[in-house]
């Protein structure tokens, strides 16, 4: 079986986790691709390459993962999700005046982006990533706003009504989550902006703790649903990693050696992003859409800004270095099956993943030292094992690679033993998972999308 694997984080949270991956984006229309409508006779002139900067400003930001739905007009909105106190859809953003937000001035659009308040007043809920957009420079919200209103073509279309129950669904109390956690632009701007003098450092902390809202989804978050660290300079918790969303364990993105970015290149990095894939594995779970809707479009110089600037964050926690262990590569060549899960790696994961562990490059990523093989939490490679995943067909990665699920041919026990198995080889020493956690899991994950209802590029 081939895995498609990438680090991860170790933390598990509140079941209202979901709500805060609407800034990722799970589904969508990769934004780059989307139409835009022409100019009208009565449009004013516009400096030349403003909408374009725009388009741009909205693919840094994924606007499109969560304001696109399957089968909708771009930017109508409807995007479900489904939490346990009901579900909320994603609203109509484009510049229809009575169904989307033609109606908005520049500075209620800001308002709205970056504070998280609607043009009547009332306060977004937090799945919009504005606490992270609060950082966006008047430049790009201009270019943002003229963009929404001159590029995007209007769609006079109404997502569903939200599903909330009573009195969650009242939203004046947001105002006051607001005010507690949310930054003000001046603040947050200035936070962010005088951290580095490295021009580079710089752009790559605006587009990671900005518009890339990565803090969002990997750092660690309160019961209050509020990001622990927004900043590099709010500590060690900023995107050490932020729990376990959908049955997938979201990563550390700092130096950890075995669980985070500690044994990435700059460039391993920068592949990453625009592809989906390196040599030290690929996206997989949450991560895929981001990449396919956003990340693969980035320009070169803001894809090496992103990884030098997450290079230079120091780890979170201590861990001892990974070092290869050859013992189980020569223990499968003496066709020595007899340790649990063995026969199993053996019949449905060698002939993609090797025996050594080591996968072949970009196209089955390996297995030993692995960073989400080796975390306290097996969640994520549990979950792959059941339902399988995909590496997507990019612009910059014309090739398609799935790995099949596993769930209807092996038992709770088998998946446990193989998990176990991959986990306590090559090095990876880390604790063995029990069926219980596979019983558990098994239940749990979504059902999968299959490769129809994903965006085509």
């Amino acid at each position: 079986m081939s895995l498609f694997l990438r680090s991860t984080g170790t933390k598990r949270t509140s079941p209202l986790r979901p709500l805060l991956m609407m800034g990722l984006g799970l589904l969508g229309i990769v934004a780059a691709t989307l139409p835009t409508r022409p100019a009208q006779a009565d449009d004013a002139p516009l400096p030349a390459g403003l909408i374009e900067e725009g388009h741009y400003q909205a693919v840094l930001g994924d606007c499109a993962a969560c304001h696109t739905q399957p089968g909708r007009p771009p930017y109508s909105g409807g995007m479900p999700f489904k939490l346990p106190i009901g579900t909320i859809y994603s609203t109509n953003i484009s510049p229809d005046p009575v169904h989307g937000i033609g109606h908005y001035t520049e500075a209620e659009f800001a308002r709205a982006v970056q504070l998280g308040i609607r043009k009547d007043g009332s306060a977004l809920y937090p799945a919009m990533p504005y606490p992270s957009y609060a950082r966006l420079s008047k430049a790009d919200i201009h270019a943002l706003y003229v963009y929404f209103q001159r590029g995007v073509t209007p769609q006079p279309v109404d997502p569903p009504a939200n599903g909330l129950i009573w009195p969650l669904s009242m939203r004046w109390p947001l105002h006051i989550w607001r005010w507690l956690f949310s930054p003000s632009i001046q603040s947050a701007q200035l936070r962010t902006n005088n951290q580095f003098s490295d021009p580079i450092l710089a752009r790559g902390a605006y587009l990671v703790e900005g518009p890339g809202h990565c803090g969002a989804c990997h750092s660690p978050r309160s019961i209050t649903l509020n990001e622990k660290a927004q900043t590099a300079k709010d500590g060690p918790l900023f995107l050490s990693g932020g729990g376990v969303v959908e049955q997938w364990v979201v990563p550390s993105l700092r130096q950890e050696n075995r669980t985070g970015l500690g044994r990435w290149s700059e460039q391993d990095i920068v592949d990453f992003l625009r592809t989906g894939r390196s040599r030290t594995g690929a996206s997989f779970g949450g991560m895929t859409p981001v990449i396919v809707h956003s990340a693969h479009a980035f320009k070169e110089a803001d894809l090496h800004a992103i990884a030098r600037y997450l290079m230079q964050l120091a780890p979170a926690r201590k861990e001892t270095p990974w070092v290869y262990d050859p013992t189980t590569t020569d223990m499968l060549r003496r066709a020595d099956l007899s340790q649990p899960g063995a026969q199993t790696y053996m019949d449905r994961c060698a002939a993609c993943h090797r025996t050594d562990g080591a996968g072949y490059g970009t196209v089955f990523p390996p297995l030993a030292g692995n960073p989400i093989v080796m975390t306290d939490d097996a969640t994520s490679l549990i979950h792959i094992i059941l339902a399988g995943d995909s590496m997507h067909a990019l612009p910059t990665a014309a090739s398609a690679f799935t790995m099949p699920g596993f769930a209807d041919t092996l038992s709770d026990r088998e998946v446990a033993d193989v998990v176990s198995f991959i986990r306590q080889s090559w090095g990876n020493n880390s604790s063995p998972v029990k069926e219980s956690a596979v019983k558990h899991i098994r239940h749990s994950i979504p059902q999968a999308e299959t490769p129809d209802q994903l965006p085509k590029n």
